[in-house]
């Protein structure tokens, strides 16, 4: 766990919180302003085909959204930078307007065949692709460039992985492809040692 993480959010409340229920708070030292993205982080955001990213509205409320493409869409820039596409959708330009307001943003990555979670902090600010189509042509694969409408860059601050328990292994139709097709070889093999061992011909027939 990045210390920036647990020290953006033990504020006096939540250390309060935690003297009510379990007699004392949990003391966090000063941390660095950031915390870089290492190699194991790196490698798991450039392989997830989705993430859920939340804003605050200009009301207070928390907004969740889910963002999805290809494996490794949500780009990594630098130790501290991360970028994405975003694609034409349905105009409410919610999590857009949000981040008007307030650049602050939280993601939620999560593997779900190996149980595992990726949570990130940062402060995000958004490119129009109009202007920037040299950040498009970066970031964006190019059969989804021409519906790319803004590009959200973001500055990391700091990360923590949480652990495996109450997470349900969840997989994909190309996992269960995968994971099956030693299986539908196998079985093809046997087929064809049983069509070799019959002879083609039904085992009763009287010669």
């Amino acid at each position: 766990m990045a210390g920036r993480f647990l020290e953006t959010y033990f504020t006096p409340q939540v250390l309060a919180a935690q003297q009510r229920y379990f007699g004392r708070s949990q003391s966090i030292p000063p941390q660095p302003e950031r915390d870089p993205l290492g190699d194991e982080e790196q490698a798991f955001i450039e392989a997830r085909d989705s993430f859920y990213m939340a804003t605050v509205s200009e009301n207070g409320w928390p907004y969740l959204q889910h963002r999805g493409g290809k494996a490794g869409f949500l780009r990594v820039v630098g130790p501290t930078q991360l970028a994405f596409a975003d694609y034409k959708g349905n105009r409410q330009m919610l999590s857009t307007g949000n981040l008007a307001a307030s650049d602050r943003v939280a993601l939620f990555l999560m593997d779900y065949p190996r149980r595992e979670r990726l949570k990130i902090l940062g402060h995000a600010r958004i490119e129009d692709a109009r202007t920037h189509p040299e950040v498009v042509a970066r970031i964006a694969e190019p059969e989804v460039r021409s519906i790319v409408e803004r590009v959200f860059l973001i500055e990391v601050v700091s990360f923590d992985w949480n652990c495996p328990k109450y997470i349900t292994p969840r997989y994909t139709e190309e996992e269960v492809r995968e994971a099956i097709a030693p299986l539908k070889r196998r079985i093809a093999e046997l087929e064809r040692e049983l069509g070799r061992g019959t002879g083609g011909h039904d085992g009763n027939a009287v010669g």
